[in-house]
């Protein structure tokens, strides 16, 4: 099987663009990591080899155009992004319907789906909804349908829903969305423990300011699992930020994510299994949960700035859970907003393309060990254990 070169990767992007600056280069690093895991670990089948460069290169050419439309309109850089309000908790824990209910608010901006798959040109507010990009995009994840059509059942797509922030980071090879649809343990070792977040956050602001550069954001709502490793890093670039942590029982976490993963990866390898990535991923969640509470303990994340929502209290009653996060961030849900947030929930139902299913006896993992790991997290935040499936 042909391996990847970095090399060969950033000139095609060069290529294809016309561009050759991109910006700072810490992005680099990350790349030679993500590249040697790639070829090592990730048992990529010819499918996957070209789906990986396909992706590396589709990076690679978005920042270049950030990075090209920043030179060309050096203001973009000088105007300041509204302290954002950040969904920081683990995949499988509501926090993909929230970003979406809250998405619905006109006072509020997300970056959307088709908007950061095709970053350029910026955005503009007169076409806001009917760019041709809207539907080229769509295309492209109706597309995935046909290749992984149980996919649709686990995590909702579409170009006009709300796109988490490892999509905008994975423009600095620092992300967690690699992980997810590749088998690549020592990547994920480097970002979890050795690789300078900072500059993936820089760039997280750089990307914002690119997305409201013609199309205003009066105030931004992001969000995405991979902040949870993170949130020193996230902090010290928004240190105003406003946080919003989802929590779930743990275990149910990695059931679920355990089923996601091999369905993700198995387009791009053979390989897959679901106790090796509940194995692999139950390592990476509880690590996460863990850094979350210290975070909370240490000060890292100050008790004003977060707000703490339960899953089960999140699904019984979504919008008396969304009326607590605006009383405890201070901001008004209006009759408008909340109008719109309803007529998004019923027109899309948890389970109107089947629901997700799997079972926590399919991991492989001791129930017992893992209520021991967890025990601290589940008793500081009182999260409840689950039956599990």
């Amino acid at each position: 099987m042909a391996e990847l070169e970095a090399k060969v990767l950033i000139d095609q992007a060069m290529e294809a663009t016309g561009l050759s600056d991109f910006g700072e280069d810490a992005w680099r690093e990350g790349l030679d990591q993500l590249v040697a895991s790639l070829n090592a670990e990730a048992a990529l089948n010819e499918i996957g080899v070209m789906v990986a460069e396909g992706e590396i290169v589709g990076y690679l050419s978005s920042r270049l155009g950030v990075v090209e439309e920043r030179r060309l309109h050096p203001e973009i850089g000088d105007a300041p992004v509204v302290p954002p309000i950040v969904i920081v908790g683990q995949g499988r824990t509501g926090t993909t319907i929230l970003f979406d209910l809250l998405a619905q608010d006109p006072a509020t901006r997300v970056p959307l789906t088709w908007e950061v798959d095709r970053p350029c040109p910026p955005p503009e507010t007169a076409t806001y909804l009917t760019d041709p990009r809207i539907d080229e995009v769509e295309a492209t994840v109706s597309g995935i349908d046909l290749v992984l059509p149980e996919f649709r059942a686990m995590h909702p797509m579409g170009a006009r829903l709300a796109q988490e922030c490892v999509r905008i980071t994975g423009l600095d090879f620092r992300s967690f969305i690699f992980p997810t649809q590749y088998r690549v343990p020592s990547y994920s070792r480097w970002l979890l423990d050795d690789a300078d977040m900072s500059s993936a956050y820089r760039w997280h602001r750089t990307f914002l300011q690119h997305l409201q550069s013609r199309h205003p954001a009066p105030r931004w709502v992001v969000k995405s699992p991979g902040h949870i490793w993170h949130l020193q890093a996230l902090l010290a670039e928004y240190p105003d930020a406003l946080l919003v942590q989802t929590h779930r029982d743990p275990l149910r976490i990695i059931a679920s994510i355990g089923s996601l993963v091999p369905t993700l990866r198995s387009l791009a390898s053979d390989d897959v299994d679901v106790p090796a990535a509940a194995a692999e991923f139950g390592d990476y969640i509880i690590e996460g949960l863990d850094r979350s509470l210290a975070a909370r303990l240490d000060g890292t994340v100050p008790a004003d700035q977060v707000v703490d929502t339960q899953f089960a209290a999140f699904m019984a009653d979504p919008f008396a859970t969304i009326g607590a996060i605006y009383d405890r961030l201070g901001l008004e849900l209006t009759a408008e907003a909340e109008s719109a947030m309803r007529t998004f929930l019923a027109d899309h139902s948890q389970d109107e393309h089947g629901g997700h299913r799997y079972t926590f006896a399919a991991t492989g993992l001791d129930e017992a060990e893992l209520r021991a790991r967890t025990r601290a997290y589940q008793e500081h935040f009182e999260v409840p254990s689950e039956p599990l499936p």
